[in-house]
């Protein structure tokens, strides 16, 4: 609370309590006392508000943004508010400068994808704008731009972009701006976040969905240029590890050959208790990948992929002439569609949590995310899959079916007697169910089963 003291002359002070205990005191001048208790009313909301760490009323925010030169520098020479001096002094790419730098708790993934965020912020409203003087409208302004050619321009060399951000990269950049303006708001830089209205949520777009059959897969390890590729690329398709988080993460020490297992760690989930590293098997699409870098490496080799760890390796490009090289066409998502597609065929040979526990996450994330309808899953449903007969000549599922329901009927006397037997007793169970129902028993008359009545 803040009183209010009446000096000599005619001339007002406020006295109050700050967050720390001192006594404060605020000289209003000359002023009557009416003006003087509105300013109290206000100045209590202010420390009020600085106690609790919460934002003031929006009518106390317009009071103070009304405020005389004086009287706001007095407000914040007792540190109620920011001096105007300061904050009309901190521009946007200030701003974000300091955020990121003092995030060291943030991998470096996350500080690449702030930098993309960064980058479309500064290039839309400008590095000097003033931070507060961007309004819920320029964000709406900033939220349309993305969506247009001149967003993407120089996105991953795409001089000729003929469209925008795609609507998941527009709401991660959205995300992005919304968290680095709450900091603003935290540190009484603004009043309010000019983002927070707008849609900031990434859903999951299976329009990019793209199986890797285990044919492509062959014909990709065979162009790969070295062993290093190929056990990079099947740590991908056959084990379904991020890539590269945990490839480049995987060490010998991890590789259990005895027990046939390996321990994966991820960075991806480390945060979530538990969740940090996990246990899956040694596929045997993956062994002899594994053992021929084994047989490679210098004694003392710490990580099994040890060709393609810098910073400046772009594994995505890389693999894309590697894919040309083998005569396909690159698909959507590289990496991401490849432990999909393993997540896939594991959920198809496994229980859903035991392939979701393998691959280190949830079956919820997985049907959402990674398991996708395959071809085989309409050969399989359709009959037209293939089987292998004691021969060893293949045929489809359907005609398999057909000539073993052709050899039950000609497997002899046993088969047709038990047939035989089948329909006698079918019969028998007619007749005995005929005796038993009174209702057939009975005579049905001219006028059938209902009751005359007088309108008929």
């Amino acid at each position: 609370m803040a009183s209010l003291a009446n000096d000599p002359a005619g001339r007002r002070r406020i006295l109050f309590v700050d967050a720390d205990g001192n006594r404060k005191t605020i000289r209003l001048g000359k002023m009557s006392k009416r003006q003087a208790e509105g300013v109290k009313l206000r100045i209590e909301d202010l420390a009020a508000s600085k106690l609790s760490g919460s934002s003031p009323s929006d009518e106390t925010a317009r009071w103070v943004a009304r405020l005389s030169t004086d009287l706001a520098e007095k407000l914040a020479r007792v540190e109620l508010i920011k001096s105007r001096e300061s904050t009309a002094s901190l521009t946007l790419g200030q701003h974000l400068a300091n955020y990121v730098a003092s995030r060291i708790d943030v991998k470096r993934g996350t500080q690449l994808n702030w930098g993309h965020s960064k980058r479309c912020l500064i290039e839309f409203f400008g590095a000097n704008r003033a931070i507060d003087s961007i309004t819920v409208g320029d964000a709406k302004d900033f939220e349309r731009w993305l969506g247009t050619p001149a967003a993407r321009n120089h996105r991953h060399g795409e001089n000729d972009a003929d469209s925008g951000l795609a609507p998941n990269t527009v709401r991660k950049r959205i995300s992005n701006a919304k968290q680095f303006f709450e900091d603003a708001v935290q540190r009484d830089l603004l009043k309010r976040n000019p983002f927070a209205g707008l849609k900031s949520a990434v859903g999951s777009n299976r329009e990019r969905d793209f199986f890797v059959t285990r044919d492509m897969a062959t014909k990709v390890l065979e162009a790969c240029p070295d062993s290093q590729w190929r056990l990079l690329f099947a740590l991908s398709r056959y084990a379904g590890l991020r890539c590269p988080s945990e490839t480049l993460a995987l060490q010998w020490a991890d590789v259990r050959w005895a027990e046939n297992r390996m321990l994966v760690r991820s960075s991806k989930t480390e945060h979530h208790d538990g969740k940090g590293v996990r246990i899956m098997p040694i596929f045997p699409e993956l062994r002899s990948y594994l053992e021929q870098a084994w047989d490679e490496a210098e004694p003392g080799t710490q990580f099994v992929i040890t060709r393609y760890r810098g910073c400046n390796q772009n594994l995505r490009t890389q693999l894309q002439r590697i894919i040309a090289k083998a005569g396909l066409e690159a698909w959507p998502k590289l990496f991401a569609n490849l432990r999909a597609s393993r997540a896939t065929e594991l959920a198809a040979e496994h229980p859903g949590h035991v392939a979701a526990a393998w691959l280190g996450h949830s079956t919820t994330i997985a049907n959402k995310h990674y398991w996708q309808v395959t071809e085989s899953d309409f050969d399989q449903a359709t009959g037209r899959g293939t089987t292998t007969d004691e021969a060893g000549s293949e045929t489809t599922k359907a005609e398999a079916a057909q000539n073993a329901a052709q050899s039950v009927l000609a497997g002899g006397s046993l088969t047709l007697q038990g047939k035989n037997h089948q329909v006698k007793k079918t019969l028998e169970l007619q007749g005995s169910a005929t005796l038993r129902d009174p209702l057939q028993l009975q005579l049905v008359g001219d006028e059938g089963l209902e009751p005359p009545t007088s309108t008929v």
